[in-house]
């Protein structure tokens, strides 16, 4: 099995205070779907990317830390779901559903499993 990252995509000026009702049962039924089918490893949402803070090596050896975002973009990730899915497939199954209940873009991505060996 091979674990996806489902990420939800949200516009930079996101208000969660327009998620109504109907979006927070589907995104629960969704979360139940998965948790029943076993493939739901983790799931959390993400406050806006206003509220994050980047790290970024300086040549001195030191760390800087700024407000906001690494990237500048019109979308950041609003909150994601790890699962444990048998493909592909499988997994872009799940972000369908995902797409329809978050009411948002999704990227569905393979983890890298272990270290890479160059066998691949």
């Amino acid at each position: 099995m091979t674990r996806y990252l489902v990420a939800i995509h949200h516009p930079d000026d996101y208000d969660p205070s327009l998620e109504d009702e109907a979006m927070s049962r589907d995104i629960d039924a969704l979360n139940h779907e998965m948790e029943a089918a076993g493939v739901r490893i983790f799931a959390g949402g993400l406050h806006p990317a206003s509220n994050a803070k980047s790290l970024r090596a300086q040549p001195d050896g030191k760390v800087l830390i700024t407000d906001g975002p690494y990237l500048e973009a019109k979308e950041h990730v609003g909150g994601f779901w790890m699962l444990e899915a048998a493909n592909l497939d499988e997994a872009l199954a799940w972000g369908r559903k995902a797409v329809i209940a978050c009411r948002a873009p999704v990227e569905v991505r393979p983890f890298i499993d272990g270290v890479p060996d160059g066998s691949n």
